[in-house]
């Protein structure tokens, strides 16, 4: 992954540090195989198609389909839960007494209350699924949507085209991958990641540097660091005609990284103080308000994991005993944070007229047990869950799919996360079909064969 700023809380999965983000003149600057500069190459700027961005909401810790958008007020009370439905904006939509702002909007989302997978029932696996359509198996890591975003059409002027904030995901227990880089595409196609937390009073604008070269590499100093580089070019020239785009692509992400209009849409205080505090003075509330600043200037995709890790921390991982979460934070905390930076997203892509081209998608890695454990809490249920749709050409306003009595199984229309990942495709106008090519010269079809888009969601 590309780091955005100086602090970074995680190694990342390829052992990669900060030191070893730059070796002047080296490929691995810009993480690239010259086979991936010669795809850059026939790339071009972009390739036609429909324009729509995509922001994805991780909701890391997996939010209970019973206690939030599936709900069973029928059911006996071990299984329905402590909260009560209200009513929406749309007759005949109820969701969760925790969400009385999201409520408003029911005319603006979809829900898709039968999704589920048959994998095992840990977070990392869920979270692959859920950010490339594929389970990770014989070592071959799918790349995420917004890197294949990235890779099929590029990105529109000197913004970065896909953004991850504000951390990447951490530890959640399974030791494994979690879908939020570009696999096999290779590491020039990963995406940029804030490596801030936007809710920080010190919060400023990302240098866009390699971190451990900010302070010697000032604006004054920019040129002889370009020249070393400039040297180590001329090495692979003299080797390779085609290498030569090693310096043309170097000029394109170093007029990304000191691009004054990518700055600028970092600077979180050029926002009222009413709308920052709208959103929620919070790492999700102001990771959403920075996640629509972006898309505003040009950002392809944005990742935003509203949680990092699911241990000591409060979040959607109501297990009810630590280090996990009691079911009442949905109320008391991890809800209302959900509620008002949702909510204030849906507002504001409507009010400036991007909500039709912004699809803005909400999901966890999997659901809860329909029944409360002895700790009081709910454990982890990949047999069935809900994903909130949004935006960039999803028809609002409705339910597709049903669970069961107990919200324990599908009931009408199932949903996997390939159904998810072809539906999240056709919204960005890259065909299911397409073929990617691995490193080792496998073809991989995009989204296999016979999981085609929810047409029903879609307008």
């Amino acid at each position: 992954m590309f780091r955005l700023d100086a602090d970074k809380r995680v190694h990342f999965c390829d052992g990669v540090t900060r030191r070893d983000f730059l070796h002047a003149g080296s490929l691995t600057f810009l993480g690239l195989s010259m086979p991936q500069f010669l795809r850059l190459k026939a790339m071009g700027a972009m390739k036609p198609g429909k324009d729509v961005s995509c922001i994805q909401l991780m909701l890391v810790g997996g939010p209970s389909q019973l206690d939030t958008w599936d709900m069973k007020p029928d059911a006996p009370a071990s299984i329905r839960g402590p909260f009560k439905p209200i009513k929406t904006n749309v007759s005949g939509i109820e969701i969760s007494e925790i969400f009385p702002r999201m409520a408003k909007h029911a005319d603006k989302f979809a829900l898709l209350r039968s999704v589920y997978h048959t994998a095992a029932a840990v977070h990392d696996t869920g979270c692959q699924m859920m950010q490339t359509g594929r389970l990770f198996q014989g070592g071959l890591e799918s790349p995420n949507f917004g890197s294949v975003l990235r890779f099929e059409k590029g990105p529109l002027g000197d913004m970065p085209p896909n953004v991850l904030l504000p951390y990447p995901i951490g530890q959640l227990g399974g030791n494994l991958p979690h879908g939020d880089t570009a696999g096999f595409l290779g590491k020039g196609f990963d995406p940029f990641v804030l490596n801030a937390d936007p809710a920080d009073p010190n919060f400023k604008v990302p240098d866009l540097l390699p971190p451990d070269y900010i302070s010697a590499v000032r604006v004054d100093r920019r040129r002889s660091w370009r020249q070393e580089v400039d040297k180590s070019v001329q090495y692979f020239e003299d080797s390779n005609q085609d290498s030569k785009l090693m310096d043309s692509t170097f000029n394109q992400a170093y007029t990304l990284m000191t691009s004054a209009k990518a700055r600028e849409a970092f600077e979180l205080s050029q926002e009222p103080e009413d709308v920052r505090k709208r959103y929620g003075m919070n790492r999700f509330g102001q990771g959403c308000l920075l996640a629509r600043r972006l898309v505003e200037r040009g950002v392809r995709f944005v990742t935003l994991n509203m949680f990092e890790t699911v241990f000591n921390d409060i979040t959607w991982d109501i297990h009810g005993s630590a280090p996990f979460s009691p079911i009442s934070c949905y109320s008391d905390l991890v809800g209302p944070m959900f509620d008002n930076a949702y909510s204030s997203l849906l507002e504001d892509l409507s009010r400036i007229g991007l909500l039709d081209t912004t699809l803005v998608l909400a999901t966890g890695e999997f659901g809860r047990t329909p029944r409360i454990n002895p700790a009081g809490g709910r454990d982890h249920w990949p047999q069935c869950w809900t994903v909130v749709f949004a935006g960039g050409g999803v028809k609002g306003g409705q339910i597709v799919g049903a669970s069961d009595q107990i919200g324990a199984a599908p009931q009408d229309r199932p949903v996997t996360p390939a159904h998810i990942a072809a539906t999240v495709y056709k919204c960005l106008g890259i065909p299911v079909d397409t073929v990617l090519k691995t490193p080792q010269g496998r073809d991989v079809r995009l989204v296999d064969t016979g999981f085609d888009p929810i047409d029903e969601l879609l307008v």
